[in-house]
């Protein structure tokens, strides 16, 4: 009696992908596969059998956790502890035709692995490579071709008044392209919204408003002038859909309270905001503008022109406060802060006593050249995250490990020398005459009422770093720099 021939060991990747209507379930491609696997004499042990979750693209190979510990246990000894892996179609295991030729190359040159499709059957050879690679080269095809098939099944979708984006606020989704339905505990807010701005309010007030009664954004944000805007424009609360510029009257609800002043609005923005009465913005509208800074948030103060200077005159306020962003207003006149920082510069020259920050001047090149040495040390890290995740992962052998380390490390010191080289080359530090005769010249420049705004932002600004105004405090913070 003739002993039983052994089995040789396989294993098997298996891939549910989510565009193919065709697509057998993980349970029924395993099962084809070891039935396939049998009648060839292979046994696929339960560890051997690599299935990634349900909707994993196939388009990267790092995004596939199970596919990277098939490659892993088959490069974890030599040779590979199984012979065969088996797939049901070659698309399963890669729709990138560059990572399918690459990862194929490890199994079959580095482990000695074969591949095989149980529904596509190819012959062995150059030949049924040719055909494997012609496979592969239509289902990338299709993976691409995807995208754009998708967009015009949109496309006609919306031609049909078909719902396909997400929700604004007020309403949620219905499901299954069907219409949106309004949401109770959202459309108070644009009902509020809409009211209120018919009464007079204008957008910034009704933003501190919303925020104040603890009303969200859909993503979670707090409430600005620009969102306002958004829903006071938005034509979806009177019916019509857009969507890539398609319109149509849709069949979701309106409410009355939204149709009765929803025109009405539109007129009052026209109006307010048509850009014939927009002022226009000069280079620099003031020499403190962008130095000041509120001392409450941080954010920039923006000046704000008056239109009767006689009553009241130009000041600087908080843009996050105009926006409607946060409650408390920090304004102050404009003439306030020309007489405050120039009371500090007259200080400074007055006493001599001065603390700054030295922040040397790089010319152009020299920066840039130093900011692509910071980007390529900032990639270095990142590389070696990925060579010792590699490892970790059993991708790469300690070997393999080593060698890549080694070669990072050598391409770092080398960034790192070229680097300290330019820091080398900085100016030495001024001392404090030096300083406070800049401070004077600016102090010139700034009292001088025939000097332009632009030659005087420019002046406080070789001193000057920021300027931080605290409204409660009544206390102005200059932070000098030379």
């Amino acid at each position: 009696m003739q002993p039983a021939p052994s089995l040789e060991i396989g294993a098997a990747y298996i891939r549910v992908s989510t565009d193919d209507q065709t697509e057998l379930s993980p349970d029924a491609q395993l099962r084809v596969i070891l039935e396939a696997a049998k009648a060839d004499g292979f046994v696929i042990p339960r560890e051997f059998v690599f299935i990634e979750e349900k909707g994993i693209s196939g388009r990267k190979a790092q995004n596939r956790p199970q596919f990277q510990r098939m490659i892993a246990v088959a490069k974890s000894q030599q040779p590979s502890p199984f012979k065969r892996l088996y797939l049901w179609k070659f698309s399963r295991f890669a729709r990138n035709q560059e990572e399918s030729v690459f990862y194929k190359s490890i199994l079959r040159k580095k482990c000695d692995v074969d591949i095989k499709s149980v529904s596509e059957p190819v012959m062995e050879g150059m030949f049924g490579r040719l055909i494997e690679s012609i496979i592969e080269w239509f289902d990338e095809y299709y993976s691409v071709n995807l995208s754009g098939e998708v967009i015009r099944g949109m496309t006609e979708k919306a031609l049909r008044g078909g719902y396909q984006s997400s929700p604004c606020t007020g309403y949620r989704s219905a499901g299954e392209g069907k219409p949106f339905v309004i949401d109770p505990d959202s459309y108070p807010i644009v009902e509020y919204i809409h009211t209120a701005y018919h009464n007079g309010l204008d957008m910034t007030n009704i933003a501190r408003e919303c925020n104040r009664r603890g009303w969200r954004t859909r993503r979670g944000n707090i409430f600005e002038r620009r969102t306002v805007q958004r829903i006071l424009s938005n034509r979806f609360y009177i019916g019509e859909v857009t969507w890539n510029g398609i319109i149509f009257q849709g069949t979701h609800e309106v409410r009355q309270s939204v149709l009765d002043v929803f025109e009405d609005n539109q007129k009052r923005m026209e109006q307010e905001y048509r850009p014939s009465r927009r002022r226009d913005v000069s280079a620099c509208r003031h020499w403190l503008s962008g130095l000041l800074v509120c001392g409450t948030c941080g954010a920039s103060l923006a000046m704000s022109r008056t239109n009767n200077p006689k009553r009241r005159s130009d000041t600087f306020q908080c843009w996050k406060y105009l926006k409607g962003i946060h409650p408390d207003s920090n304004s102050i006149s404009v003439l306030k802060a020309e007489k405050a920082v120039l009371d500090s510069f007259r200080q400074i020259l007055d006493t001599g006593e001065l603390e700054y920050e030295y922040i040397p001047r790089q010319d152009e090149a020299a920066a840039g050249e130093a900011q692509l040495i910071k980007t390529a040390l900032d990639r270095v890290q990142t590389k070696k995250k990925r060579i010792r995740d590699a490892y970790e992962g059993g991708i790469d052998s300690l070997e393999e490990y080593k060698a890549n380390k080694q070669r990072l490390a050598a391409e770092e010191e080398e960034l790192q020398n070229s680097l300290s080289r330019l820091e080398a080359a900085t100016p030495p530090t001024p001392d404090k005459n030096e300083i406070l005769g800049r401070i004077r010249n600016v102090y010139q420049i700034l009292s001088d009422p025939d000097m332009d705004y632009e030659t005087k932002g420019s002046a406080i600004r070789s001193v000057v770093r920021q300027i931080v105004w605290d409204r409660p405090t009544l206390t102005l913070n200059m932070f000098y720099y030379a």
